[in-house]
């Protein structure tokens, strides 16, 4: 059994679902599930159950995952202690939102400064999983936006930016110094894949279910917009490129900066990074 399909395994049998399960490892649905279906030979057994209700664990796929957390536990350790016997130092940050954030700009400078010999290796994440990978532990450590499933996260919160509705510069809305989501009833909006955290999700549909096109990226939202004259919403304090406009939103509660890690990893390195970030978006 390899660890990669153990990892597989345990993030099905965390959200009890293929398509979330998919979207968690960064990965489409049908690799998943032949990945999964393997495991079950090897183990001689079904895994899962099956059923238009949806997925569950069989007897089997519990000892699985007790056996495969205990397994893919005392890897990540080994790791661990040979890349400190080596010498070698590294942090896996995960980073969805805007690059140019002056809170970013300063946690890079301040902890570079503080861990000269760290490697920072930076994972770009798109916004189909607000975790960046964690979960799939791609990641050591998120500088995200919530909200979203925290379960098995810890979770501090940097910042509180105000939000607004993206709207097409002739849109006749645009010319509306305020909105209220009523406003916007009846609109196509721009979303996001099936299996799509639930809460994330539901946040940047305004708390709604919405019918428009798929989306994956910050670009791909914008083209939506000027593309379709759907709407959606975006950061209030970001410029929106040639023939767009953000309108404040008046009844949305503001989008959180957070960094978000494993709760049960004692990494120091992760423990030090959000000490930092602390200190540099509250600086």
């Amino acid at each position: 059994m390899e660890l990669r399909t153990l990892r597989y395994f345990v993030a099905v049998a965390e959200e009890l679902h293929f398509g979330r399960a998919a979207a968690r490892l960064h990965m489409s649905q049908p690799p998943l599930s032949r990945a999964i279906k393997q495991l079950e030979t090897e183990a001689g057994a079904p895994l899962f159950d099956r059923s238009p209700a949806g997925v569950s664990l069989t007897p089997v796929g519990a000892v699985m995952l007790d056996e495969a957390r205990s397994l893919l536990h005392q890897a990540d350790r080994a790791r661990g202690r040979v890349a400190a016997a080596a010498g070698a130092a590294t942090l896996t940050i995960g980073l969805l939102g805007d690059g140019t954030d002056p809170g970013a700009t300063r946690l890079a400078r301040a902890y570079r400064r503080s861990h000269p010999r760290v490697e920072a290796r930076l994972r770009d994440a798109d916004l189909t999983d607000p975790t960046c990978g964690l979960r799939a532990k791609a990641v050591d450590v998120a500088l995200t936006r919530g909200p979203f499933d925290e379960s098995g996260l810890a979770v501090r919160e940097l910042r509180a930016d105000p939000v607004g509705a993206l709207l097409r510069a002739d849109d006749p809305l645009a010319r509306r110094d305020r909105l209220g989501l009523a406003d916007l009833a009846g609109r196509r909006w721009f979303r996001f894949p099936e299996g799509t955290d639930p809460l994330w999700q539901s946040y940047w549909n305004g708390g709604e279910p919405r019918e428009g096109p798929v989306v994956r990226a910050v670009q791909e939202c914008r083209q939506a917009v000027l593309w379709n004259g759907t709407v959606g919403m975006t950061l209030l304090d970001h410029e929106p490129p040639a023939g767009l406009t953000v309108v404040p939103l008046t009844d949305m509660p503001p989008s959180r900066v957070v960094v978000v890690w494993n709760a049960g990893d004692t990494n120091p390195l992760i423990r030090s990074f959000v000490r930092t970030a602390m200190a540099a978006y509250h600086g």
